[in-house]
């Protein structure tokens, strides 16, 4: 029976039950925002009452989970301010920026007095105090109160026909729903901004590594314009919400959905071939992107087409020109970093495109992992027609540093994720990073071989590197490529959930697969997978796929 801060063991349990209660000057004095806490490997709030054999850790805004109940918590603030000052505005939460999430409102136009006012509500309900409370309420009773209430905020919760009881956060007179954990009171997110951006405004918290204050806004534009085309798109398209997704199911199982979603993948891939095909001087393509975007199949999707447009594709990768083992940089732990960049001999590799794009022919060579050293063996050269084109695909294909030799205008960079834009309803978004884990869940289990554990457990460790070596560069992008197809969790949901659920209690990983589990079972399955084309990017984590990886 222990209570656990940032690793350590901070104090033994009392007579005292809540967690708030027993480490209050604590939790209050905080400059990393103690907002939460893990209890047996579940997420709770601070008024969570104590049992006899728990262990607690706390939990703040430097860890995943701390994070997401601060923004939560600064969105409930933001939309009870915008229902006080404008009861009939249709906010919407859109999408995340640089610790910020961006929002628009359906029917009213965004001023600066309008965010002055908002902003200044939330601060006074910030400074009030005010308790955040959770209320069960069963069904019929929650059937009851929607129809009276002819309002939609926290409703879905009633598609889940196995669902016997609603759960709304009230503070005060205002209600809503937000899926997972929330602060226990309003003074709890104190630090925020509201800002006029674009066709909306951006609510900005916090970065993970500086709690203290708002840090300087980083404009990604390239990164909004991407987000914002697709959010457009899913509105004409009328696929909002999972409520939308689930009705076009209902429909025909899915296929008007998937077929519309796989043609704008088409369209797009076409579009950026044709852009390739017209720029004079180009000698190389380079695309990167994070974990389990489907880089692969739209680098072979993209062959094609370049095909089409008479471009001849011919692939370089980087694993082959590693440095020595003796020169490779460590990290803070001393091991191998591979990483890197500066694990690669970026001299070598300029060398050898310097040469290609001349006319010239190279020898490859081929790193033996194992010993840790390049060899030639005489068999691997490569040249470069005048009708072919370089297609390098890796994690620092938008770093300069990697082709620093090659002039800019014989270069073309794509940035590729799965930028999600589909909501679970107006107020609570799906996070990008979420969609991509569980592709990825769902391709280790299919293809190699590591259960949902081994995924969730190496997570954090994948993002550390995307947050290194890719997010920094995705800007310096000539174009951004969005994967995401509006019905795929639909799909991933039956292959997902099943492996998620073999996750145990007494895992660390238990909190993270229970979060996921509870909105992938908003999701009507879509059962009949016939309509997925066999050169989907799904196909690349369910299977069924034409290309070979």
């Amino acid at each position: 029976m222990k209570i656990i801060y940032q690793d350590k063991e901070v104090g033994m349990i009392s007579d005292i039950k809540k967690v708030i209660d027993m480490f209050k000057d604590n939790i209050r004095l905080s400059p990393k925002h103690i907002i939460a806490c893990r209890c047996n490997n579940e997420i709770k709030s601070l008024d969570y009452e104590i049992n006899e054999g728990d262990t607690i850790e706390l939990l703040d805004i430097t860890s995943k989970d701390g994070r997401m109940v601060y923004i939560r918590g600064i969105l409930y603030i933001m939309a009870m301010a915008f229902n006080k000052l404008y009861p009939e505005a249709k906010v919407i939460v859109n999408f995340q920026l640089t610790n910020s999430m961006f929002c628009e409102v359906e029917n009213m136009e965004i001023t600066d007095e309008v965010i002055e006012k908002v902003k200044s509500k939330m601060q006074e309900i910030i400074d009030n105090d005010l308790p955040i409370i959770k209320k069960i309420i069963p069904r019929k009773e929650a059937e009851d109160f929607y129809d009276k209430e002819k309002n939609i905020r926290g409703i879905l919760q009633l598609s889940k026909k196995e669902k016997e009881e609603i759960t709304l956060y009230f503070c005060e007179d205002y209600y809503n729903y937000f899926y997972g954990v929330m602060p226990i009171s309003t003074g709890f997110v104190d630090i925020f901004d509201l800002k006029k951006y674009k066709t909306g405004f951006i609510v900005r918290y916090p970065s993970a590594e500086n709690t203290t204050e708002i840090g300087p806004f980083k404009e990604t534009k390239k990164l909004h314009a991407t987000l914002k085309e697709y959010d457009d798109i899913n509105s004409l398209m009328r696929v909002k919400t999972i409520f939308h997704v689930n009705n076009e199911i209902e429909k025909d199982g899915g296929k008007n959905l998937i077929l519309t979603s796989e043609a704008l993948l088409e369209k797009k891939i076409a579009e950026i071939s044709d852009m390739i095909s017209k720029r004079e001087g180009l000698k190389m393509v380079l695309i990167a992107g994070p974990s389990s975007s489907g880089k692969t199949t739209f680098a072979k999707r993209l062959g094609i087409q370049l095909k089409v447009n008479g471009l001849k594709p011919v692939t370089i990768g980087t694993d082959n020109y590693f440095v020595e083992r003796p020169e490779t940089p460590r990290d803070e732990n001393g091991d191998y970093d591979f990483e890197t960049i500066d694990a690669l001999d970026l001299k070598l590799f300029n060398e050898h495109l310097t040469r290609l794009i001349n006319g010239e022919r190279v020898e490859v060579p081929v790193f033996d992992f194992k010993v840790g050293t390049k060899r030639y063996d005489g068999t691997n050269f490569l040249s470069l027609a005048d009708d072919e084109i370089l297609v390098i695909e890796g994690i620092h294909c938008l770093n300069d540093r990697l082709t620093s030799a090659i002039p800019k205008e014989n270069k073309f960079k794509i940035y590729i994720s799965d930028l999600t834009v589909l909501n679970i309803d107006y107020f609570n978004r799906i996070s990008t990073t979420d969609t991509r884990l569980i592709r990825r869940i769902v391709r280790d289990y299919n293809y190699r071989g590591y259960s949902a554990l081994d995924t969730l457990s190496r997570w954090a460790s994948v993002n550390n590197g995307e947050n290194k070596n890719i997010f920094p560069y995705q800007e310096e992008a000539n174009v951004m490529f969005n994967s995401s197809l509006v019905y795929e969790l639909a799909v991933l949901s039956k292959y997902a959930i099943p492996l998620l659920k073999e996750i145990g209690k007494d895992k660390k990983e238990y909190s993270e697969a229970k979060r996921l589990i509870s909105f992938l079972k908003y999701f009507k399955p879509i059962e009949d997978e016939s309509a997925i084309p066999n050169n989907s990017v799904l196909r690349e984590f369910i299977g069924g796929s034409v290309f070979d990886y």
